[in-house]
């Protein structure tokens, strides 16, 4: 293979890898949020995971959004493990591409 094609190459390997590295939207259902106070404390739990970017809580959508670092994941089972330790019931886990302003914009249109 000759030089250029071996750098265009390169440029589309690490152009893949980058993609896949993105951050990421976990979204949660979860049950027995009931104040502000719940908010405060899921969103403490969850930041101080050293993957969580930003953490969204909605009581009244049952949803906790969240925000990862760029090339970084939280398990499932590390999120549900994290939630049920403090009283709460998750009843699903989602990834999505939805970014946490997109959902922030959502809640607010309802």
């Amino acid at each position: 293979m000759n030089t250029p094609m071996k750098f265009v190459n390169a440029i589309l390997c690490a152009t893949l890898v980058s993609a896949g590295a993105a951050a990421g939207t976990i979204e949660l259902k979860v049950y027995g949020l009931v104040c502000a106070f719940c908010a405060q404390g899921i969103e403490k739990t969850l930041r101080r995971n050293p993957a969580t970017e930003d953490v969204v809580v909605s009581l009244e959508n049952k949803l906790v959004a969240v925000g990862t670092r760029t090339g970084q994941d939280i398990s499932d089972a590390e999120l549900t493990r994290a939630l049920t330790d403090a009283g709460y019931d998750v009843k699903g886990i989602t990834r999505t591409q939805r970014s946490l302003a997109e959902i922030r914009a959502s809640l607010k249109d309802k």
